[in-house]
């Protein structure tokens, strides 16, 4: 009967080659293939933690940057409330100084009407004292032509000064 496990020669040739080329196989596998892929390894570990310190970099900054728009955002509610308060406070200047301004120039309007009113009534009443002057002048041409005396000619004319209101139109 044929046995299954021969121990010949040939056997232990190949044992003995298969238990050096297996050492050697991996050895030589390690440096051509395992030291290559432990350092591609290595290697994309070191970027994989650059990339975790970049990202926890960006983060922080990221939020620094939140915490600064926030705050001015909070300035900007402020300054926009500045401004205006100033453009109120302006316009309310600018209000009372536009209402000062109508009221002394409609003072002044009044009062240059009334001045205006005045000159008229006096001009009227310089007007009126000439026309009674005239009319005066045609009664006491019809008294003399009547052939008065003086003594009513000088009654004629103080009447008709008393009736004008006084000796003021002397005063020229």
């Amino acid at each position: 009967m044929e046995r299954l496990f021969n121990l010949d020669i040939q056997l232990l040739a190949d044992a003995t080659l298969l238990i050096i080329a297996v050492p050697f196989l991996f050895i030589l596998l390690s440096y051509l293939l395992f030291n290559p892929v432990r350092q591609f390894m290595n290697d994309r570990k070191n970027r994989i933690a650059n990339n975790i310190s970049d990202a926890i970099e960006d983060r922080e900054e990221a939020e620094k940057l939140k915490e600064e728009y926030e705050k001015k955002l909070k300035d900007i509610d402020k300054e926009a409330e500045k401004i205006l308060a100033e453009a109120r406070s302006k316009a309310l200047s600018n209000e009372n100084r536009i209402i000062s301004d109508a009221k002394e120039e409609a003072a002044a309007i009044i009062a240059k009407a009334r001045e205006d009113a005045r000159l008229e009534a006096k001009a009227v009443e310089d007007e009126m004292k000439q026309q009674m002057i005239a009319v005066a002048a045609l009664m006491a041409q019809k008294v003399v032509t009547k052939n008065i005396d003086t003594t009513i000619q000088a009654s004629l004319v103080d009447d008709t000064l008393k009736e004008m209101g006084g000796f003021s139109w002397q005063s020229r």
